[in-house]
């Protein structure tokens, strides 16, 4: 197609709307001041900062005073676990954290760090579609249990999961109920109250924002969250360090946009979506979804394919500028299976052969056609010579 990109990997990261990348360039090359300064040009960034965060509080439906901005999903999963726990290290009555087995690996490894400090985790199984079951987790809280931590769209698979009835067994059991929204933000409405989500974690990159800003709910109203960056007193005092004013603005300018076209947005990638998934399926033989079909991020694709790697697949696809990827982003440097994939019951040698296709409003029928006969080439050639058949 001329050369031309087709990138189909937004779950990795987006590229960021036009009006995103003016407003960094504003606010990087013009107005560059420090939101501290007491002179009219850094209270003029400082109230812009403020105004910042109350758009991202009607989004959500709550108090800007609960919106702080952190550098990434991250580092706003790691404060929560690590913020919220500190007090609980030495206390043996209260040291259990129950989340899902498909979590984002920020998520697994904090609580792999908190597993060495003595704390209890337990790990929620989830069923051939990606869902957790709703009774294992009610069964699974006990007096001990401090939090409950579940994703809300999954970043390989991009299951849904059923958060409103996840947060009201956390309000009847009493315990704090904290989800990775990195994915869904931008894409899905969510309300904290009506969910009674008590954290709540975002990336920028991740909806046409630019990447290094993210943010954290976190409902202040009752929760007292130890800081995990101390220095001076930016945010509300709980987050050391001088804000990213063009990742902000930028940031909140994209939350923006995304969520002006919520509704055209998702109801053109869902018929995009299912395009896709349904051609891969009826054209190329032995190729599966992977996760349900319904309860899914509208851009989201995970397909599997019989005696194929899949890093062949995504390697093979690039000769012809065509961007897709095996799982997260974040992982993709290691050979070992996805832990999502394992976790909804393949083998190791189905989960090694699927492809995570993710997609945008600027991709096209034409580009999905020309990816599909692409990937019906490679696949038919790779499966001739395959070692796994």
């Amino acid at each position: 197609m001329n050369n031309e990109v087709i990138y189909l990997d937004n779950a990795a990261t987006t590229k960021p709307y036009k009006e995103v990348v003016d407003i960094i360039n504003k606010y990087l090359n013009e107005e560059f001041y420090n939101p501290s300064g007491v002179y009219r040009q850094s209270q003029n960034i400082k109230k812009l900062i403020n105004e910042s965060r109350e758009n991202l509080a009607n989004i959500l439906n709550c108090s800007s005073k609960d919106i702080f901005f952190t550098s990434c999903g991250t580092e706003s999963n790691n404060w929560v676990f690590k913020g919220l726990t500190e007090k609980y290290i030495k206390n043996k009555e209260k040291n259990h954290i129950i989340i899902s087995s498909i979590e984002h690996h920020s998520i697994l490894h904090c609580c792999e760090h908190l597993e060495k400090q003595g704390f209890e985790i337990t790990k929620i199984k989830v069923d051939s579609n990606g869902f957790i079951n709703l009774e294992d987790l009610k069964n699974n809280i006990t007096e001990k249990t401090i939090l409950v931590s579940i994703i809300f769209a999954n970043n390989e698979i991009g299951v849904i999961q059923n958060i409103e009835e996840i947060g009201k067994i956390c309000k009847e059991k009493g315990v704090l109920f904290h989800s990775d929204c990195v994915q869904a933000f931008g894409h899905l409405n969510i309300d904290v109250k009506k969910l009674n989500i008590d954290f709540l974690s975002v990336s920028g990159h991740k909806f046409g924002g630019p990447k290094g800003i993210g943010f954290l709910y976190c409902n202040n109203n009752n929760i007292k969250l130890e800081n995990l960056i101390d220095g001076g007193g930016q945010e509300f005092n709980k987050r050391g360090g001088t804000e990213n004013v063009s990742g902000i603005l930028g940031m909140v300018k994209a939350a923006e946009i995304s969520y002006n076209n919520l509704e055209k947005n998702t109801k053109y990638l869902t018929k995009l979506r299912d395009y896709c998934i349904e051609k891969i399926l009826k054209e190329i033989p032995e190729s599966y979804l992977n996760g349900d079909k319904i309860n899914r991020l509208s851009n989201n694709i995970n397909i599997r394919f019989s005696y194929i790697e899949g890093e062949s697949l995504v390697l093979m696809l690039n000769k012809y500028n065509i961007c897709c990827s095996t799982g997260s982003a974040c992982s993709s440097n290691t050979l070992e299976p996805s832990h999502v994939l394992l976790a909804i019951g393949l083998k190791h040698e189905e989960a090694h052969g699927s492809l995570r296709i993710t997609l945008n409003i600027d991709n096209t029928y034409e580009q999905i056609d020309y990816f599909i006969e692409k990937l019906k080439e490679i696949v038919s050639k790779l499966r001739q010579i395959s070692p796994l058949k």
